[in-house]
């Protein structure tokens, strides 16, 4: 047998993804770390990017094509609806939501995965149906696969990673070319959900937060508090910010969940407005990084995934700065790369290596030339 029948897999990185996603975990780690001064979420989280970066290698140096499949994009998504469904039935509630399971130290969060499956089923149904999809029926289809989890998301109840899925969906729907006049009557059937959710479908708390959203001052020392404290945050950085570590809203625990659902509120205490810019602009590389491969890639999967990764990013990065500024309500969304936490990390990571492998391993410029439009072609 020829020697190259067992060659194998070339190591394959690219430097322009990775190297802004482990900035940003780092930065992460550094807002995040007490400086020896309280028991600290830095050396776990440090642990943690070191399992994720090794599952980006591993993904982006295997030919991933084959999550192009009917068969995997499917068992994809029925394992993800099995987890959500079991979380509800026998995990243990974890700050009044079962979206977590627990193993000892170690928590796992299917909704994770679930974004994951919704982004790859998506691509595969857009990628055949997107010259179709002035159908409504289509839109009903791909709807109802994203709605099944988005339901089993709220039911947790978990408000933030509700709105995260229901983001994703409508920004691939726009990407394929949706008419105004659908636009027009989705945005209709979202405010009579909306409507019902709010009399039936929300809990007592998730009501009051929205109420504290629209007037913040009525409960600062209630309902109102966190949003009160992160605001407190961001503008107490001025422009140069306090100083990495003396970020005295977090550091003393005025501002509650700053490893996680306030981050960049304790990032920009510390950092000032001159930090929050070069975050962004950091965040920007990756963003501009990803529309680069979907404009590039070879087929309309491949594209589709790509921006489908762009958008789950984007999304979590503009509803918690937003959250973080009061201008959207207290929901308890993660900011991609820098919350603590694993299975995000590890899921942001292993979406970057699947990108990677499919921009690597594409055959030619074979993608459907009308998709040329939504990237200036």
């Amino acid at each position: 047998m020829s020697g190259t029948a067992f060659a194998r897999p070339r190591l394959y990185i690219d430097w322009t993804l990775i190297i802004p996603a482990i900035a940003l975990a780092f930065l992460g780690m550094l807002t995040m770390s007490t400086f020896g001064q309280d028991i600290s979420l830095a050396p776990r989280q440090l642990l943690w990017l070191g399992i994720a970066t090794a599952i980006y290698i591993g993904f982006s140096t295997l030919d991933m094509r084959f999550i192009r499949r009917t068969s995997v994009v499917m068992t994809l998504y029925a394992v993800a609806v099995i987890l959500l469904t079991s979380l509800l039935l026998f995990a243990n509630p974890v700050l009044g939501a079962r979206a977590w399971f627990s193993l000892g130290s170690i928590s796992f969060q299917p909704a994770d995965l679930a974004k994951l499956a919704l982004v790859t089923l998506l691509a595969k149904y857009l990628s055949r149906r997107h010259v179709e999809i002035g159908d409504f029926r289509h839109i009903i289809v791909s709807g109802a696969y994203a709605l099944t989890l988005t339901l089993l998301i709220l039911v947790e109840p978990d408000m933030g990673n509700a709105i995260i899925f229901s983001s994703l969906w409508l920004g691939m729907m726009l990407i394929s070319g949706i008419s105004k006049k659908h636009l027009a009557l989705i945005g209709i059937i979202g405010l009579i959900v909306a409507s019902l959710l709010w009399f039936e479908g929300l809990k007592p708390y998730q009501r009051t937060r929205i109420v504290s959203f629209v007037n913040p001052a009525a409960d600062i020392r209630g309902s109102g508090y966190n949003a009160y404290q992160a605001k407190i945050a961001v503008g107490s950085g001025e422009l140069f910010g306090k100083g990495i570590g003396h970020g005295t809203q977090s550091k003393l625990r005025f501002l509650p969940q700053y490893q996680t659902d306030f981050i960049f509120a304790a990032f920009a205490e510390e950092w000032g407005f001159v930090g929050v810019v070069l975050l962004l602009l950091v965040y920007g590389l990756i963003f501009a990084r990803l529309a680069q491969i979907a404009r590039a890639a070879a087929t309309n999967f491949d594209a589709f995934f790509t921006l489908g990764v762009l958008i789950l990013f984007a999304a979590h990065v503009v509803i918690h700065i937003s959250i973080s500024l009061g201008l959207l309500p207290v929901t308890g969304t993660t900011i991609p790369f820098m919350s603590s936490g694993g299975s995000h990390l590890v899921l942001e990571f292993a979406a970057l290596g699947i990108v990677t492998s499919l921009a690597r391993h594409s055959r030619g410029p074979v993608r459907d030339e009308s998709l040329n439009e939504y990237f200036g072609g």
